[in-house]
């Protein structure tokens, strides 16, 4: 694997961690911070991110789109 494609990875795993993180705060945290709001604003952010890198990953011609189905 090239580092774009480890790169994807990781920023889907940090997506993952901060959903579950945040689902964990909702369901555990009986305080009154507000620690599930940034976990979920911080998937919010980390997932524009990874769109973002996506689409300059394909126009700079790091990833291909494959034909299944064809």
């Amino acid at each position: 694997m090239d580092l774009p494609k480890i790169a994807l990875v990781l920023m889907l795993l940090a997506v993952v961690v901060a959903l579950f993180s945040g689902l964990f705060f909702m369901l555990k945290d009986g305080s009154d911070k507000r620690r599930t709001v940034r976990a979920l604003s911080w998937r919010v952010g980390l997932q524009a991110a990874l769109i973002g890198f996506l689409v300059l990953a394909y126009f700079m011609g790091w990833i291909q789109p494959h034909s299944v189905g064809k």
